[in-house]
């Protein structure tokens, strides 16, 4: 799976040390949950409990790779959410700091829109973005997504961006 600039793969054990150092860096992690970076340890709990074993029917966060360096730069993906008591699919980006403002988050999330609707035939997808996240909210309209409505999600209060396909 491929952009022009971006490759995408399953995050394997030789990944983790990348992983770990998104979840340490407070300027990624600023909008993720309630902000706070976690350690090496919880980062492990996470990737081994959680991202690991969430490759369920194409869906995930995927390890992105930048196609010219090889060298790992955030992940993307659909995951599953309960939004408000309801089953939804959400195009999830994250990008190390030194990545940010090269277009990569759009190039990403454009991707897996696309491979959401032609591969998994999902017809409505989402972003849960925290209200102050201008970037993320940028990146949304990009993909032609609306805001929807205003919710709680994790205790944490977040607008939810929206697409639906045309029937």
């Amino acid at each position: 799976m491929e952009t022009e600039r971006l490759q995408f793969r399953c995050y394997t054990n030789g990944d983790f040390p990348f992983f770990a150092s998104l979840w340490a860096d407070p300027d990624v992690v600023q909008f993720i949950g309630k902000g706070v970076t976690r350690t090496k340890e919880e980062s492990k709990k996470s990737f081994e409990e959680w991202l690991l074993p969430g490759y369920r029917e194409g869906r995930g966060l995927y390890l992105i790779l930048h196609i010219e360096t090889e060298q790992p730069i955030g992940h993307a993906g659909v995951v599953q959410q309960t939004v408000d008591g309801k089953k939804e699919y959400e195009i999830g980006y994250w990008l190390a700091k030194e990545y940010w403002g090269n277009g990569y988050a759009t190039e990403a999330a454009a991707f897996f829109k696309n491979y959401a609707i032609n591969e998994l035939e999902i017809i409505r997808l989402i972003c849960l973005i925290q209200r102050n996240n201008k970037k993320s909210i940028s990146v949304a309209s990009k993909l032609g997504m609306t805001l929807h409505k205003e919710t709680t999600f994790n205790t944490i209060p977040v607008d939810v961006y929206g697409w639906s396909q045309q029937k």
